[in-house]
């Protein structure tokens, strides 16, 4: 096969170097599933890799690129053929593992994922890790209880790529969701996913006392820090929290009252280690009941290969709102 082109991260001199370069498969980590790679996207742990802001990568040179789309080129393993559409999210992609980020990618089996009926390609990464994180959550919560009818949803970090499709997916689902936001501009998006009402941070009363007022049934949090200790002291008895990110900071300062007084579960999301078979049936309700109802929505823009490096700026400094798509094929 002939070279083709791979967004490449090198470490140099201490930090961390990234650009364009002409590779063959051969070159790549191993895999029994070489997949032509037609779509990528963007989340913040891709721009933390290929900048150097955050220490992502467990070894190096290596692709970037934690999501792909693609089709198979050729595969040893007999699960899959020539031609078949298929994805892969995490398990490791731009960490230990050569990711999305070029044109062809070499996967182990195991961390390829059929694409199911009722999305496509462009689709599954309009979705690809914050798709499938915001659904994991989505999907444990109610493994542990979680209706509708219990009362509000709250979303923090509502307007980033977790956040926007989490309140899409909910609003399907018939629960009455409660957006936290601090970019006013994203207002009108947020009402269109389906957010019945919009907090501002800075609005908020996070209080002092172990236990405040029982608000919401449940929570998605992206922040962590002292949104999410305030989260543990207004969900409702038997609520889910899932914790997703910790832009707010790492700390978690809060007491045992919320779990041990109103039996509040504080469910941990790890989207990249999540085992395959809880993976495979939570892209099957991606594709049915947890399916985005607006995809045009979720993605706010969509680049060519050639201008990604100039896409994660943006990231950093907290500028993106929504799904960013990457044409990569």
């Amino acid at each position: 096969m002939e070279q083709f082109r791979a967004f490449r991260i090198h470490e140099r001199d201490g930090g961390v170097a990234a650009g364009f370069e002409m590779l063959r498969i051969d070159e790549l980590t191993a895999g029994e599933v070489v997949i032509r790679v037609r779509w990528s996207g963007i989340n913040y742990k891709d721009a933390l890799a290929a900048t150097g802001a955050g220490r992502i990568l467990r070894r190096y040179p290596l692709n970037g690129g934690i999501d792909l789309a693609g089709e198979v080129a050729g595969s040893t393993d007999a699960r899959y053929r020539e031609g078949d559409a298929v994805l892969v999210t995490g398990c490791g992609l731009s960490e230990t593992f050569d990711g999305g980020y070029a044109e062809y990618a070499r996967i182990a089996g195991d961390s390829v994922i059929p694409l199911p009926d009722g999305i496509d390609l462009m689709q599954a990464m309009a979705l690809g890790t914050a798709g499938f994180t915001a659904a994991l959550a989505i999907h444990r919560m109610e493994h542990n209880g979680q209706t509708p009818q219990k009362g509000p949803v709250i979303v923090t970090g509502a307007t980033g790529g977790v956040g926007t499709i989490a309140v899409d997916m909910l609003a399907g689902r018939g629960y009455e969701v409660v957006a936290v936001s601090g970019k006013p501009e994203a207002d009108a998006l947020l009402t269109a996913l389906g957010a019945q009402r919009i907090l501002r941070r800075q609005d908020i009363d996070f209080g002092s006392r172990p236990l405040e007022a029982a608000r919401w049934a449940g929570a998605i949090d992206n922040v962590g820090g002292e949104l999410l200790a305030w989260l543990t002291r207004t969900v409702d008895y038997w609520g889910n929290i899932a914790s997703i990110g910790l832009a707010g900071g790492p700390q978690l300062v809060t007491t045992v009252m919320p779990f041990i007084l109103r039996g509040v579960n504080l469910l941990g999301i790890n989207s990249s280690a999540t085992p395959r078979e809880p993976r495979l049936a939570v892209w099957r309700r991606i594709a049915s009941d947890l399916r985005p109802r607006h995809f045009d929505r979720i993605v706010t823009r969509t680049l060519a290969f050639d201008e990604l490096p100039g896409a994660f700026a943006g990231y950093l400094a907290g500028r993106v709102t929504g799904r960013t798509l990457v044409r990569i094929g």
